[in-house]
């Protein structure tokens, strides 16, 4: 049997006090509350009573401090995996109001659908689909987490909605430390995912969250 639930749980606040855009930028650990928030994460899918048998995560500091809280409950140690890190972006190590209102930066904001700033959505959607199926079928019974970031999250989302990819970064459903759960319907080769739940366990107030496009 392959896994019963899969559940993207996004990292936690960021120590970001210069509030620039980090993107893969290394060395941005969580905050005193990041990690709060994070074990607000994996107590809430504890809470859940349903067995958790796999993990992953980017490789990204903040999304390992994140599956900190996830080893010490269900006691596993998270899978690496480069398909579920943040995506680039041109902007990585600015502060975006600055960068918008440059001229010169305007070059990259000119095909929004894409988008021309970063990697491609419909490339962010493969590589976050390949990982949560590969996780799946690996896992023989239980649910399985990955801890990732808000765009593959809400894009994740999006293209299991049936959405448009393209969309206002304003508007994300997808919080710090937010829980969105998927389950995959059996259909063999034709197997589509299914979101079943979407959860902001942590307080968020006064958060600083502005470390990606």
């Amino acid at each position: 049997m392959p896994a019963a639930r899969l559940h993207l749980v996004r990292h936690g606040e960021v120590h970001n006090p210069q509030r620039v855009l980090y993107g893969r930028l290394p060395h941005f650990g969580l905050s005193e509350d990041g990690r709060r928030m994070a074990r607000s994460a994996a107590e809430h899918v504890a809470s859940l009573d349903r067995p958790v048998t796999a993990l992953m995560s980017s490789p990204l500091q903040r999304t390992r401090e994140s599956s900190e809280p996830f080893t010490e409950l269900f006691g596993l140690d998270p899978v690496i995996d480069e398909r579920v890190i943040e995506p680039h972006n041109v902007f990585e190590g600015r502060r975006m109001r600055n960068a918008l209102v440059n001229p010169w930066n305007w070059w990259h904001l000119r095909t929004p659908a894409t988008p021309s700033w970063g990697e491609p959505y419909l490339e962010i959607v493969a590589r976050m689909d390949a990982a949560m199926r590969d996780l799946w079928h690996s896992t023989d019974s239980g649910d399985a987490v990955i801890v990732s970031h808000q765009l593959p999250i809400w894009i994740t989302h999006l293209a299991v909605a049936g959405e448009p990819l393209r969309h206002d970064p304003r508007r994300r459903r997808c919080a710090l430390s937010s829980v969105t759960s998927f389950e995959l319907s059996d259909g063999g080769e034709r197997a589509a995912w299914r979101e079943v739940a979407y959860a902001e366990p942590a307080s968020t107030a006064g958060a600083v969250d502005v470390g990606a496009v």
